[in-house]
């Protein structure tokens, strides 16, 4: 096998992209220093509080974001809707929350929305990776947020091996925001896309 010849990566994103600078960290929640680097100590563990605060949407499914109307739906069919750019542009080429459109959580949901989140990931993953940045999506679940079943998707830079797993929605929170129309179009191509495959772009424009 032959030595593989590697080539930086080209895409609008990837010229806008702020390579070769150490990215500032200090407005992430509890940081430490930059992603990749070598070592660094964690905070201390602070005091576990009991009864935890409910989560949006727990107590009052009134107050619950992942089901109201948004101008930041960029795709919706009957079952599921896709958000993205709520808040404001990111670093990273594509991030969105999957929800389904029933208040449910993972632990009730019925069996007919759990079998739909697969096909919809994979949508997802395909329409994403149609944007010429994207290499990867990563779908990730904290469950801390919201008593609403959702996940995230982040799409990984072609290229960016520091991006790799689990650190790459820490990139996300230390990258600059790309440019109003870098993300407007992003975004078109995945709901676009999407919506090629079914169900409806922008339906609350």
């Amino acid at each position: 096998m032959g030595t593989l010849e590697q080539h930086p990566a080209d895409s609008d994103w990837h010229r806008w992209a702020p390579i070769g600078e150490t990215l500032d960290a200090t407005s992430v929640p509890g940081s430490g220093p930059a992603p990749s680097i070598a070592a660094f100590e964690l905070l201390p563990l602070d005091r576990m509080l009991v009864p935890e605060k409910p989560r949006n949407g727990e107590l009052d499914p009134s107050t619950c974001g992942h089901c109201r109307p948004s101008e930041h739906t960029i795709w919706q069919d009957d079952e599921w809707r896709v958000n993205a750019g709520f808040g404001g542009p990111t670093g990273l080429p594509f991030v969105a929350a999957i929800s389904p459109r029933r208040h449910v959580r993972l632990e009730d949901a019925p069996v007919e929305v759990l079998a739909g989140l697969g096909p919809v990931m994979q949508r997802v993953s395909e329409a994403a990776k149609a944007i010429p940045a994207v290499a990867r999506v990563h779908f990730s679940r904290w469950n801390d947020g919201s008593a609403h079943l959702h996940l995230w998707a982040y799409a990984r830079p072609l290229g960016m091996m520091q991006g790799r797993g689990a650190i790459l929605p820490y990139w996300e929170q230390c990258l600059p925001a790309m440019p109003d129309a870098m993300m407007a179009e992003y975004l078109d191509i995945v709901a676009r896309g999407l919506a090629a495959g079914g169900g409806e772009a922008y339906p609350n424009r």
